[in-house]
């Protein structure tokens, strides 16, 4: 009477044997670590593309100002409350060559000069000389527009000018004074929309993919 349950448990235990496939037993464990570096590089990147995202807003946030520039009028005299962060604005300004300096970019056949407005050390122009006009007969531009910001908020292209400046020509300049990028127009920064389009999709599928990962650890 009591060897019924033994034997059944003996079958059952045989049964169970013979469903497993053998091959699949000799299979190495799942590489830990190799999974470890995976989740790793993806919360890396997402992360990357969140600071990217956050360094880019201001860019892509001018790309949606108004087309019509906002008129300061004369920059050496205009009062503080008509500056504006991160507006598409004009104006007439004589600009100073005491503590301009001059700089290239990669990739980019011009040279810019950054300039202080004559008579403000809180204002500064930044403008855009042609490959050949970089002599001594060239002139600055009386009549400036473009995007209007602060140093310590002028994003990645123009980050380090204030220091640049103290090094060159030793003047001090405030991270809240102004800086107006000559010509940049608000159609000119849909390439951050595009960026931080891209950026948006890099974040979201590098968490996707690590949120999945970690499930199937834990299932």
């Amino acid at each position: 009477m009591t060897d019924a349950p033994t034997s059944d448990l003996t079958r059952l235990d045989k049964d169970a044997r013979e469903e497993l496939d053998p091959e699949l037993l000799e299979l190495p464990d799942p590489p830990k670590r190799d999974r470890s570096i995976t989740v790793g590089l993806l919360v890396f990147t997402a992360l990357a593309s969140v600071a990217m995202i956050l360094a880019l807003r201001r860019d892509a946030t001018y790309a949606f100002a108004p087309a019509d520039a906002r008129d300061l009028g004369d920059l050496n005299s205009a009062p503080a409350e008509v500056f504006a962060e991160n507006q598409y604005v004009r104006g007439s300004a004589m600009l100073g060559a005491a503590h301009a300096i001059r700089y290239e970019r990669p990739l980019v056949s011009d040279s810019f000069r950054l300039m202080p407005v004559a008579g403000r050390d809180n204002v500064w122009v930044e403008v855009r000389v042609p490959p050949r006009g970089e002599n001594i007969r060239w002139v600055p531009p009386s009549q400036v527009s473009g995007r209007l910001v602060r140093f310590e908020t002028a994003g990645p292209r123009h980050r380090g000018l204030a220091v640049a400046i103290k090094e060159t020509t030793g003047q001090d300049v405030a991270k809240t004074s102004w800086l107006l990028v000559d010509g940049a127009a608000p159609s000119d920064a849909r390439w951050a929309v595009v960026l931080v389009g891209l950026f948006v999709c890099f974040a979201v599928w590098n968490a996707f993919a690590t949120a999945k990962l970690l499930l199937k650890v834990n299932t």
